[in-house]
């Protein structure tokens, strides 16, 4: 695909997902150039597909709680991390991802200060989080910069990716947090916030795990 395509001008609306065959990398690399840092978009490339999805407010709240969890489970362990947010994390000519939220925690002093990832002396996140991740696209893009966990949240319910070659597999609990029942607890506040407000089920999480971790 040309360059010169409107990709552009193409207006999602909420919730919105499309796929683009046969696109080179350096019209990826152009997109993302002109997208800049639209939130409204998120671009994922793998071997010629493109995906672009407009999230909905919802896929947001999903996220920032998600996210809170993950700091909060860290921060009663005592566990160092750095979290490198909605950047872009490439593998040259293949594959290109925006994660919704990542966290670098056995690698993190790696990236203390870095504002830019450059997976050539860089490593992937240890951990990266998605809402509503529905094209393979996605997957194979995370898959091919080698990002070894994964979460998906999607209708209610949390799955963990942990990558195997190059391919992921279904796990029930999380490696990064063994113990914990993370396929349990982060849809579980996610509709607790619903009815009691974020920080009130936070708080409550942060109780009820305070002798467990």
């Amino acid at each position: 695909m040309s360059v010169q395509t409107p990709i552009r001008a193409i207006a999602l609306s909420p919730g919105s997902h499309l796929l683009i065959h046969d696109m080179s990398w350096e019209a990826y690399e152009t997109l993302l150039h002109e997208f800049g840092e639209d939130c409204n978009v998120r671009l994922a490339y793998h071997s010629g597909t493109l995906s672009l999805m407009s999230p909905l407010p919802k896929h947001e709240r999903a996220i920032v709680i998600m996210s809170d969890v993950v700091k909060l489970i860290l921060r009663l362990q005592k566990r160092p991390w750095e979290s490198l947010r909605s950047s872009t994390f490439k593998q040259q000519g293949l594959a290109g991802i925006e994660p919704d939220d990542c966290f670098y925690i056995q690698n993190y002093q790696r990236v203390i200060g870095k504002e830019r990832i450059d997976l050539t002396v860089d490593p992937p996140p240890d951990l990266a989080i998605e809402s509503d991740l529905t094209s393979i696209t996605e997957t194979s893009a995370y898959a091919a910069i080698q990002v070894p966990e994964l979460w998906i949240y999607r209708d209610g319910s949390l799955k963990i990716k942990i990558l195997q070659g190059q391919c992921y597999q279904d796990y029930i609990e999380s490696p990064t947090f063994p113990g914990l029942a993370i396929a349990i607890i982060i849809p579980k506040v996610i509709e607790q916030a619903k009815i009691v407000g974020t920080s009130q089920a936070l708080m409550d999480l942060e109780a009820e795990l305070s002798d467990r971790v």
